[in-house]
């Protein structure tokens, strides 16, 4: 079997903290292959980088190369995050598209293509990965590699409408046609590129993925849903109930109920409309006041990027305004906290926790809702509030399902969350988790690389 070649914007050692469930995933993926993990290793320089350092843990290299300022700052705090992702995640008002942004975002890829071939075997199995490294298979192409080399989305794919209002779109999609294998998070997600490819790029599709291109082209795009592994969180789950941090929180909640929210920091996670809804829910329920606490879980990600500073300052001030305004002495609405967790210890908080309440304005999966799920006690499990625009919802019909845009639809729900009678829940629960099982991480990767052999 050929070896297998990782790319991606960060790279995840097995001895890192911080790496989750996608990256033991990719890992473990490597591993059965043999194989190598190549990306970015975090660091910013001042001088040019130089060549690539490469590590080898077990049957994996893991070869790393620094980012510059003027790389970092054009790049990946440019036009990866202020321009790719409101874009990707339909927010093009806040989008900030420079073009020397732009060139700086090539010259990457075209610098990371160049280092990566010197690395390649004829017969490896190229797999990048996410939206940092669209133009890669191009780059890769243009130096003569001829391996399969496969893409996946982790984030949402807009329509072809939302697309367009970047400038110079058609010179950065088309460079998707280098691929093998375009993977997307849903079958919408799948037929956004469709239409894009033939709306902008002239492109035919027979309907089932494969699409061909006016210059003689051809690639297949199919959506491979990613999804967790439902036993290790559940055992995870298991084993946290009986931790300090977990007594510590039950502690704390003098048995109240909890609703626990845990996103990154950033605007496509819903947060300030979340706030008002679960203030709305107070209003609408006054019967539930002092009975049930909402944590939400923000770890600060992008902190030098103004909209998120704005973000966190929003947040901060709705917080203390809800707090202020509903608080008893021995009762804080709202636990607003911006620092990470171990998976471990998140695993235990979602066990405890009556409701998942996982409400983001646009997400390509949302695992977050998945791991709420899995990490259930069958016997008396929680309740997942979840956003009809997260990917998730459309593999968890029997969460209950808001629009994050609608105060009084997420209130509703939460009220209906605690109301409902456990008959119902186990129902609930017990139809989600058969999706979760059916349907592992493990599933996921080997239904692409299978797909991408065969292309």
């Amino acid at each position: 079997m050929s070896r297998l070649v990782i790319v991606s914007n960060r790279v995840s050692k097995p001895r890192e903290t911080r790496a989750g469930g996608l990256a033991s995933a990719l890992n473990s993926a490597l591993a059965e292959h043999g194989g190598l993990w190549f990306g970015w290793s975090g660091r910013v320089i001042a001088e040019d980088p130089g060549e690539i350092s490469v590590e080898r843990i077990g049957q994996i290299d893991y070869a790393l190369t620094d980012l510059n300022e003027r790389e970092y700052s054009a790049y990946y705090q440019g036009f990866s995050n202020r321009t790719l992702w409101p874009l990707l995640h339909m927010r093009p008002d806040l989008l900030d598209f420079r073009r020397e942004n732009l060139h700086g975002y090539r010259a990457v890829n075209r610098r990371f293509a160049e280092l990566l071939a010197t690395q390649l075997r004829s017969d490896d199995t190229i797999w990048v990965h996410d939206y940092h490294l669209i133009p890669l298979g191009s780059e890769l192409r243009r130096l003569g590699i001829k391996s399969r080399i496969g893409f996946f989305l982790h984030v949402p794919f807009p329509s072809p409408d939302v697309l367009t209002m970047l400038p110079e779109h058609r010179s950065l999609f088309e460079s998707l046609g280098a691929y093998d294998l375009v993977g997307t998070q849903t079958e919408s997600d799948q037929q956004a590129v469709a239409d894009y490819c033939e709306r902008e790029l002239g492109a035919s599709h027979d309907g089932s993925g494969n699409l061909s291109l006016p210059d003689g082209g051809r690639f297949v795009c199919k959506a491979f849903p990613i999804s967790i592994d439902p036993e290790l969180i559940s055992r995870n789950a298991a084993l946290a109930m009986h931790s300090k941090a977990h007594r510590d929180l039950v502690a704390s909640l003098s048995g109240r109920a909890l609703a626990i929210s845990v996103d990154r920091l950033d605007y496509s996670k819903g947060l300030p409309e979340r706030f008002e809804a679960f203030a709305r829910f107070l209003e609408t329920y006054p019967q539930h006041r002092s009975r049930i606490s909402m944590m939400q879980i923000a770890p600060v990600t992008r902190g030098d990027v103004p909209e998120y500073q704005e973000l966190r300052a929003r947040l901060e001030q709705l917080a203390g305004a809800i707090n202020g305004r509903y608080a008893d002495p021995d009762w804080v609405p709202i636990r607003y906290i911006n620092r990470s967790f171990h998976q471990a210890n998140l695993a235990g908080f979602y066990r405890s926790a009556r409701i998942g309440l996982v409400t983001p304005m646009r997400d390509g999966m949302n695992l977050v809702a998945k791991e709420y799920v899995a990490a259930q006690s069958a016997e008396d499990p929680g309740v997942l509030v979840l956003s009809r625009f997260a990917g998730a919802a459309r593999e968890l019909p029997e969460a209950l399902l808001v629009n994050p845009h609608d105060a009084d639809d997420t209130s509703n729900a939460i009220h209906t969350a605690l109301a409902m009678p456990l008959d119902e829940r186990r129902l609930r629960w017990q139809a989600m988790s058969n999706t979760l099982r059916g349907h592992t991480i493990g599933d996921w990767r080997r239904s692409f690389l299978e797909v991408l052999a065969a292309s």
